[in-house]
């Protein structure tokens, strides 16, 4: 966990302002709001006020992470947000195991009234289903219902300050003339950052082996001692040992640069090859199947005004998390796309769970 006091105002400042339009201009997220006030406003007065008393008891949000990581902390955001607009109490509950299973599966088989939800990583909803299988006990596209995404998290792919490579087209160039001799950890198996370095390897042809950790710590501190040559990371995670001049960020997962980093090229830059690449950990805000729509609409729609306020937006860059407004049909298509593609790098890498 970063905490924000410990940050640089200038890369506060930097990343608030750079990560999201919050001023002057239409930006993309400005006009998806716009759109979403006129959708909440045709699903009728539901929408806008709540349900029969909506919330009529306190709103628990599950996270299957421990407090203090990433998704544990946009939960708390947002629960503040929710608790302010409806005018209720709204519980962060952790429910750390299994691969954030236990959370997700607590939400999927409680009642659909709005007052469980699940904010979730790509993992348990996108990817676990791949690994898992007959080990999962909830379906995530039966039995939750997508309600809005809170925003994209870009893998830094990073290096220790020694090693004779300083961008992205470095990166490549250099894992290609060492084929076989390098490695690459993530902070687990089948996690989004151990797909992101498959899915290099897949598109460039190179041949760097994964090493797992227990955790997203030890995966960037072995970077720095040398034991492996990359890590896959979030910025969060990478970011101190960057700011203290041990790690070099070379390249990001992302299509686009992050604002946190704008001259750090993302991988799609490196090579013909990797035109298309990309590949993200993403965070979002999930309710049981069945839940009425002008819930999803409410909530759908205090998420998206969180995501336009500018003090949560840099709460968000420190973190490394892009904001991103989507309706919850738009998020809807985004995770079915995001596991499909999950689900062949899983199968080509043959990933298999612990």
């Amino acid at each position: 966990m970063i905490d924000n006091s410990s940050l640089p105002r200038r890369f506060l400042a930097r990343s608030g302002r750079s990560a999201f339009p919050v001023g002057g201009g239409m930006g993309p997220n400005r006009r998806a709001f716009i759109a979403l006030l006129g959708a909440a406003a045709a699903a009728g007065p539901l929408a806008a006020g709540a349900q029969g008393g909506y919330p009529e008891r306190p709103i628990h949000i599950i996270v299957g992470y421990p407090a203090g990581g990433g998704v544990d902390i946009v939960a708390r955001l947002f629960g503040e947000r929710m608790k302010a607009a409806l005018g209720q109490s709204v519980i962060v509950e952790n429910r750390a195991g299994a691969s954030a299973m236990i959370a997700a599966a607590a939400v999927a088989k409680s009642p659909p009234d709005g007052l469980a939800l699940l904010m979730a990583a790509s993992g348990e909803v996108a990817i676990n289903q791949h690994l898992y299988k007959e080990r999962m006990s909830y379906d995530p596209v039966r039995e939750l219902v997508t309600v809005a995404l809170v925003g994209i998290v870009p893998c830094v792919v990073v290096v220790a300050a020694a090693t004779p490579v300083r961008t992205a087209v470095e990166l490549i160039a250099y894992a290609r003339a060492h084929r076989g001799k390098l490695s690459f950890s993530s902070s687990g198996i089948g996690n989004p950052q151990q797909l992101a370095g498959e899915l290099m390897n897949f598109m460039a042809g190179t041949d760097v082996l994964h090493v797992p950790y227990r955790g997203a710590a030890p995966a960037v501190t072995d970077v720095a001692t040398g034991a492996v040559t990359m890590s896959f990371s979030s910025l969060a995670a990478a970011l101190p040992l960057m700011q203290d001049g041990r790690l070099r960020a070379v390249a990001v997962t992302s299509r686009e640069r992050m604002p946190q980093l704008m001259d750090v090229a993302p991988l799609a830059e490196a090579a013909p090859e990797l035109k298309d690449y990309e590949l993200l950990n993403w965070f979002g805000l999930f309710a049981p199947a069945a839940t009425p729509q002008p819930i999803v609409a409410r909530l759908n729609e205090i998420v998206a005004a969180g995501l336009l306020d500018p003090a949560t937006a840099e709460n968000l860059a420190a973190q490394g998390i892009l904001p991103r407004i989507t309706t919850p049909a738009q998020f809807r298509a985004f995770v079915g796309s995001e596991a499909e593609k999950f689900g062949k790098i899983v199968a080509r890498a043959n990933i298999k769970a612990e």
